[in-house]
């Protein structure tokens, strides 16, 4: 497949956030409240929240933790996050979307800016480098156990889904429009398939090599440090690495 991994992506971020599970509670919160204020607190009428207790819990997150989240969001003390979303530039011209919930955009907005400058960067204005994405749901199902692929694939697409790829040899990527993200994943869930990842992604139309090293260990650093920003939600870019 051309371009990063996002499958890999997922795992080293996971790899990474099981040592840093306060943070990971921090970010799930943020994206647990935002999803109560838009779409009420019942998973069952809400999608977004429903895939978001799944993602919680397959990050290890205790009951306990996710009804407490949601008590708060849900409660008249629920803090007020806004999401903002940064374009810029990494070291080498790799562009890169950050997409951050924040209660204090001064301090996001320095904190990214600081970040990016450092290590080889810069952050630009809106539009920037957004015309070079496109939006996707993602799903991901590991090849593992008997999965006949053609069968998955029929149920994938009678679901609503719009590319199955089978490049990657850990798992089968399908990619839908971002409203049918939730149709698909549940309707292949109900099929008996089990699903280990499903979200909103950012496809790239074009990529960036980067053939220097210094390049490649700023940018490392950089998507590690945003990463650690507890305000940072997602990260996304075009580094073909």
């Amino acid at each position: 497949m051309a371009g990063h991994s996002k499958w890999k992506n997922i795992m080293h971020k996971k790899q990474r956030t099981d040592a840093k599970r306060a943070s990971l509670f921090t970010k799930i919160g943020r994206e647990i409240s935002i999803a109560i204020r838009s779409g009420g607190p019942d998973p069952s009428t809400n999608a977004k929240l429903r895939e978001l207790i799944a993602k919680a819990k397959s990050h290890n997150v205790p009951n306990e933790n996710i009804e407490r989240i949601i008590k708060k969001a849900t409660g008249g003390d629920a803090e007020n996050y806004e999401e903002i979303i940064y374009e810029g530039y990494g070291p080498g011209g790799v562009a890169v979307i950050v997409a951050t919930a924040t209660d204090n955009r001064n301090r996001t907005s320095g904190d990214l800016r600081h970040l990016f400058d450092k290590y080889g960067g810069n952050l630009g204005t809106t539009g920037c480098v957004s015309y070079l994405f496109t939006d996707k749901g993602v799903i991901f199902i590991e090849r593992k156990g008997e999965i006949d692929e053609d069968g998955l694939m029929e149920c994938a697409l009678e679901a609503g889904a719009e590319d199955f790829i089978t490049d990657d040899e850990d798992v089968f990527e399908i990619r839908t429009e971002p409203e049918n993200l939730y149709n698909v994943r549940d309707a292949l869930a109900a099929s008996g398939y089990e699903i280990a990842s499903a979200e909103q992604d950012k496809i790239p139309s074009v990529y960036v090599a980067l053939s220097d090293p210094d390049h490649v260990k700023m940018m490392e650093t950089l998507l590690e440090k945003l990463d650690d920003n507890d305000d940072v939600q997602e990260v996304y870019h075009n580094w073909e690495n």
